[in-house]
């Protein structure tokens, strides 16, 4: 080593200068590391490691290898001080309110109401059945409290799969459930999903790449330890035979109450309890799920609308969103009776609604220019006039 190196590194080192740079204080963002943990409700021993990689990095502020060390410790505190660990939502399972808000937002799926709301009758009273033995849980020993933690608290009950083709109102069912349940929602897409590790994380010792997986980031983007979550897409994950059964496998782990409880996060490194949120899966088929994880779902079918179910959607549902949305008011676009066949389907079928709402918003648009520009002041669609709004091009081929 140079002598002038050698000089200049004891210089440094005797003045409390990093290595980064001349008056670059590390002291000051090893500080801020161990505020932030300090400040946290992250589990005990949790804290322990966090502590013991910090103490590392004041180790290292003397060896010359500070930069390399920080960035990575810095990334893990910051994400394992932003997971809610201990913060959940005051759930409220009321069923009237429930079923309120399913008819406000969805018209028809009757079936499909039903079993939802046998589904929630069933999740409150065992809620209340965990309320009621809670002190002979308490007073049990410690081998019984941990068998009933691992049972769940968030239903030990099968996880929904909504099944049905696009448009007829999975997601947005999913949705209204988490609005009623007062929980907090999150949807994660799996469609084209190509490796286990986009749910399990990547490990830290990754150099580049490590981050937590969607699970973990649903649980940060929320705050909340009890959300629910949509996994959406279920079926469309990576054809490739080998990563759908890795991926199948961590769904498995996911949603399996028995072991969710303990999920671990490939980054976090560190036992996760997601028992006390609630999952829903949605597929267009159930041909792409792998058979183990088809038994831990409870199927519910959606079917496809009728015409005469899509005005009634049109009119009550999808017109005052298309309005709002756009800043028409109900007095400058309004719809004669006769007219909702001709909108619902000008060309082909479509089994859902999506094409509809496009349809509408489209029109909306229109008339939206016409006002703006002062062509007239409102509009009223009609057998006769709505081949100005609505193209013969528009819509679905069949």
């Amino acid at each position: 080593m140079d002598p002038t190196d050698k000089n200049s590194a004891q210089a440094n080192k005797s003045l409390n200068i990093s290595p980064l740079g001349a008056g670059y204080d590390s002291t000051l963002e090893i500080a801020e590391l161990s505020e932030r943990v300090k400040n946290s409700n992250i589990p005990v021993d949790l804290r322990s490691r966090a502590e013991a990689m910090i103490m590392r990095l004041v180790k290292m502020t003397h060896q010359g290898n500070y930069s390399s060390e920080f960035e990575p410790v810095s990334e893990y505190i910051n994400w394992i001080t932003q997971i809610p660990w201990e913060f959940e939502s005051e759930e409220n399972i009321d069923i009237e309110k429930t079923k309120e808000e399913l008819e406000r937002y969805h018209y028809g799926l009757e079936p499909v109401k039903t079993r939802l709301l046998e589904y929630l009758a069933v999740l409150k009273l065992q809620k209340e059945m965990q309320v009621q033995t809670a002190e002979k849980v308490a007073s049990a020993s410690t081998g019984s409290a941990e068998m009933s933690r691992l049972q769940g608290s968030s239903s030990h009950a099968p996880i929904l799969c909504f099944v049905g083709i696009q448009g007829v109102g999975k997601t947005s069912m999913a949705k209204s459930i988490a609005n009623a349940l007062n929980r907090k929602f999150v949807r994660i897409a799996l469609g084209g999903l190509s490796s286990a590790t986009e749910l399990r994380g990547i490990p830290k010792g990754t150099i580049g790449v490590a981050e937590p997986g969607q699970i973990v980031k649903s649980l940060i983007r929320t705050k909340s330890m009890n959300p629910l979550i949509l996994l959406d897409e279920i079926d469309k994950v990576s054809s490739q035979t080998g990563l759908r059964a890795d991926v199948m496998a961590a769904l498995l782990e996911i949603l399996d109450p028995e072991q969710n409880s303990t999920f671990m996060d490939k980054y976090i490194d560190y036992p996760i309890d997601l028992s006390k949120c609630m999952f829903i899966t949605t597929a267009n088929n159930l041909g792409g799920i792998s058979a183990a994880l088809l038994d831990r779902l409870e199927v519910i079918r959606f079917g496809s609308y009728t015409d005469n179910d899509k005005v009634m959607i049109a009119k009550n549902y999808l017109l005052p969103k298309v309005r709002e949305a756009t800043g028409i008011t109900k007095e400058q676009l309004d719809f004669e009776d006769d007219v909702w066949p001709l909108v619902i389907r000008p060309l082909g079928f479509d089994a859902g609604v999506r094409q509809l709402e496009r349809t509408l918003t489209e029109l909306a648009r229109k008339v939206a220019l016409q006002i703006v520009r002062g062509v007239l002041k409102s509009v009223k669609i009609t057998k006769d006039n709505f081949r100005q709004y609505i193209p013969e091009d528009i819509g679905i081929y069949s």
